[in-house]
């Protein structure tokens, strides 16, 4: 109690600031309201109780982000890499030096537990560390000489660019998305999830604080059918990156089609975790676990789906069954808690509904499966057993501490099983079979796979989906690949032959 009290502490003079100012837009370097004067109220999901106003912007507000982007692109573009290495690192620096208060108000805006939140601010830094070592580099690209030609290739920055970044531990989301583009060389307007502004706000201040120029990177708040929609469909952004659920990337590619947008989606998934008879059943165990109900279960590359094999299932799913109602359930700011309440009462009635789902379905509820007595959002973890591919809580995301398990009898049918959703984001099998691991591997349908752990990311390594989960690739080479244009020139090495007509 005295880590919470203290915690809470800690916190209260940024949600003092926060209720007097609100939260407000950031545009070409100043801060303002919406320029219809309307709010929204952002509540905290851990008690209920109001947090701020935020700004509602309409297509005014975003017009304004997206001239000022235009504005400051050229500059931005045409400085050296170099030069914006060293902001960039500033930024990350600053990020450290804040990553408590960062980690707080995340926590209090989210219900995200402080024990991942505390990481996750760590984590921003190292994108934007990663992507700042790869500017002075990122418009390098190859010579391919041809009997008549030197060719050559470069890249270029697409330029504006439209962020929209989602409510489930948004501030390293965030920094995965802008970091990348900012290194490019292009300019940014970001949209946060309505359900978490904060640390947005936070983020931004930090990069102009370290020296980011005015309308490089532009902050507007509001709703997804009024300040998103706008965003999607301005003439000037050319290019949108999206993370969220499936249906709302559909929404996004069909108004970005008129201007010929770039979308780069990480939306939904069903994911499977695929435990094999011969795998290690200890650390299957404690992967399956963390995947799923770490992050309150809000998480798109969460194993959502556990396939164990039949001969192994009984004594797998009793052990399950003990670690899944031992998780601790409480206070996000509580250092010893593990699962905190669900983002808003829009999301806990969609997850909570998954219970008499599954009992429709006729599959079984082991452990969990209702609600906390009290306010705030507070699901208890929640196991299905009994499960078969065909329910709907093995094929629809439900995005919280909700696992659904199936058994199987073959290779052959955990294969099928884990393929048979429209999703396909990321996968996990458990095997010490090495030749099993690489025919599992190549035939399930998914963007990454992970193989005896869990999700461990490497920013190197491309992530993103197939199916509904997503068009393109973080990551790398790839981010710069979506937010930088290739380019083509030939040089003429002699005087070769051209075609002479009319002479």
């Amino acid at each position: 109690m005295s880590d919470l009290n203290a915690n809470l502490d800690r916190l209260r003079p940024h949600l003092e600031r926060f209720a007097k100012t609100g939260v407000m837009n950031r545009i070409n370097g100043q801060t303002q309201p919406a320029a219809s004067g309307q709010t929204f109220a952002n509540s905290s999901p851990i008690d209920e109780s109001h947090i701020c106003e935020v700004a509602r912007s309409d297509a005014s507000d975003i017009d304004a982000a997206a001239r000022a982007a235009a504005a400051a692109f050229p500059a931005w573009r045409d400085m050296p890499g170099t030069e914006r290495k060293k902001i960039l690192h500033r930024i990350a620096d600053a990020i450290v030096e804040r990553a408590d208060d960062i980690a707080l108000c995340e926590c209090w805006d989210t219900g995200q537990a402080i024990r991942f939140m505390s990481k996750a601010a760590l984590r921003g830094a190292e994108n934007f560390r990663f992507f700042a070592d790869r500017a002075s580099s990122a418009r390098d690209g190859q010579m391919l000489p041809s009997d008549t030609l030197m060719n050559v290739t470069t890249r270029v920055p697409i330029g504006p660019v439209g962020v929209i970044t989602p409510w489930n531990t948004p501030f390293m989301l965030s920094t995965w998305k802008i970091a990348p583009a900012l290194a490019a060389g292009c300019t940014v307007v970001h949209k946060p999830a309505e359900f978490s502004p904060l640390t947005a706000s936070l983020l931004q201040e930090i990069a102009e604080d370290a020296g980011l120029p005015p309308g490089v990177w532009n902050l507007v708040n509001g709703l997804g059918e009024e300040a998103g929609k706008a965003l999607t469909e301005h003439p000037d952004i050319k290019a949108v990156a999206f993370v969220g659920e499936s249906g709302t990337g559909s929404m996004i590619m069909a108004q970005a089609a008129p201007t010929l947008k770039r979308v780069h989606f990480e939306l939904g998934g069903k994911n499977p975790v695929i435990v094999f008879e011969d795998a290690d059943l200890d650390r299957a165990l404690d992967a399956a676990i963390f995947m799923i109900y770490s992050l309150n279960g809000e998480r798109c590359t969460s194993s959502s789906r556990l396939l164990v094999q039949s001969r192994v299932a009984d004594a797998f799913l009793a052990r399950l069954r003990d670690r899944v109602s031992n998780i601790r359930l409480g206070h996000p700011l509580d250092p010893k808690t593990e699962v905190g309440p669900l983002i808003h009462k829009v999301h806990f009635d969609k997850v909570t509904s998954y219970f008499d789902i599954a009992r429709q379905d006729g599959a079984s509820i082991t452990a969990g499966g209702d609600a906390l007595n009290q306010p705030g959002y507070y699901v208890k973890p929640t196991l299905f057993e009994g499960a078969t591919n065909t329910m709907r809580i093995a094929q629809e995301e439900i995005f919280g501490p909700v696992l659904t398990a199936i058994e199987f009898e073959t290779e052959q049918d955990a294969i099928d099983i884990a393929n048979d959703t429209p999703y396909g984001l990321t996968a996990y099998v458990w095997t010490n079979d090495i030749t099993r691991a690489m025919r599992v591997t190549n035939s399930i349908e998914a963007g990454m796979i992970w193989v005896n752990s869990e999700n461990v990311r490497h920013l190197p390594t491309p992530f993103g989906g197939v199916k509904a989960s997503g068009i393109g690739r973080d990551g790398g080479d790839w981010s710069f690949e979506f937010y930088m244009e290739q380019k083509h020139i030939g040089f003429a090495t002699g005087h070769h032959k051209i075609p002479r007509l009319g002479a």
